[in-house]
């Protein structure tokens, strides 16, 4: 993941920082400065002078310290005007960009992000975060490339501010603890339900499967291979039945056999389609889902997160699984869809096998951007 994108990232930033280091102007100093340097040598000169006075003076000093105590002490008007000229020097290393010439800068870093597939609302908050750190502000030459970087990844580490609960643990909460699987065709849900329930056996659990997709021909069968190969129990009607009776009933047979957990899979549809949402919405109030669960497609970028976006304003989900993960090269929906949802995302789907599903961990995502 993230191929695409960390290669993009690691070719412009560099040149970005070398551009704002163009293009910014260095903060104004005193025109005095370089009449002090000018002023300089012959200062030197009259402190050597003054130096030999000064030890004529040395033996009263002496004694005026002992009957007056430690005056403090004062800086002559050489040691002054050389202070003066060493924070003059690190002012001047520093630059200040006007909002006209950041705006022209950026426009290149934010069309690789749209390239990648990141949101629009992520992009605008990246570049407010960037905005308030570079414009008008003093920054050393040689660390805008640092403060670049530092910004993007505390930006795209703050996105991910709502942390899913460790998903084991919640599944053996409540018996039997039933999920509803849920999103567009195609995306992965079948397989997606099965890896879950590799997952929940090899951790002592005992789950059944309800085949409530009811409307595409051959996802019935497609699932009972499933759990045919997994040794679990499955609920399935003909085809066209009620999908909400399958869950009804897969949930009762749950209870009877003292099983843990009930996983719906429920037919592809787009948020669009009235009549299937409405067929969705009866499967929930009908099963009482203690988890829905988005199943979308990490290699759709935008859409992905615009579909996740339509169904939990219309059937709230509580979590997110992104499928096909292993060859997203862009990575964008992971870095939006959890942001614009306000839902973590649980697991990465990364490859085809029982196994292949990753707990999602957003430091490690952060950590394969490249921006350390």
């Amino acid at each position: 993941m993230f191929g695409a994108l960390k290669k993009k990232l690691k070719k412009i930033i560099p040149g970005l920082s070398k551009q704002v280091e163009q293009e910014a102007e260095p903060v104004k100093v005193e025109e005095i400065t370089e009449e002090i340097k000018k002023v300089e040598p012959t200062l030197d000169k009259l402190a050597e002078r003054k130096k030999q006075k000064d030890e004529l003076k040395e033996k009263a000093a002496r004694e005026i310290k002992e009957v007056l105590g430690e005056p403090e002490e004062k800086k002559t008007i050489l040691q002054k005007i050389k202070e003066g000229i060493s924070k003059q020097k690190e002012v001047i290393t520093t630059i200040s960009l006007s909002e006209d010439k950041f705006n022209d800068l950026f426009w290149d870093l934010e069309l690789i992000l749209l390239e990648n597939n990141i949101a629009v609302e992520i992009i605008e908050k990246i570049k407010k975060n960037l905005k308030e750190r570079l414009v008008n502000a003093k920054i050393k030459r040689g660390e805008i490339e640092k403060e670049i970087k530092n910004t993007l990844k505390e930006t795209i580490s703050g996105l991910f501010s709502v942390q899913a609960e460790d998903f084991i643990n919640k599944v053996k909460s409540k018996k039997p603890f039933i999920i509803s699987f849920i999103g567009v065709n195609g995306s992965g849900k079948t397989t997606t339900i099965a890896k879950v329930t590799h997952l929940l056996q090899k951790n002592g659990l005992k789950p059944i499967l309800a085949a409530a997709d009811t409307f595409r021909a051959a996802a019935i069968d497609q699932l009972q291979i499933h759990a045919d190969k997994l040794g679990v129990k499955m609920i399935r009607h003909d085809y066209g039945s009620d999908a909400a009776a399958v869950a009804f009933d897969a949930i009762e047979y749950a209870k009877a056999h003292n099983l843990d957990a009930v996983l719906i899979d429920t037919a592809g549809r787009l948020h669009s389609n009235v009549n299937l949402m409405d067929e969705l919405k009866k499967i929930n109030k009908v099963a009482q889902p203690d988890m829905t669960i988005f199943v979308g497609e990490s290699i759709t970028g935008n859409d992905c997160v615009e579909q996740a976006k339509e169904f939990n304003s219309k059937i709230e989900i509580d979590g997110i699984i992104l499928t096909k993960a292993d060859v997203d090269e862009k990575g964008g929906a992971a870095i939006s869809i959890s942001y614009v949802t306000g839902k973590p995302i649980l697991f990465l789907g990364m490859g085809q096998k029982y196994d292949d599903l990753e707990k999602f961990d957003s430091e490690t995502l952060i950590q394969s951007l490249g921006l350390d």
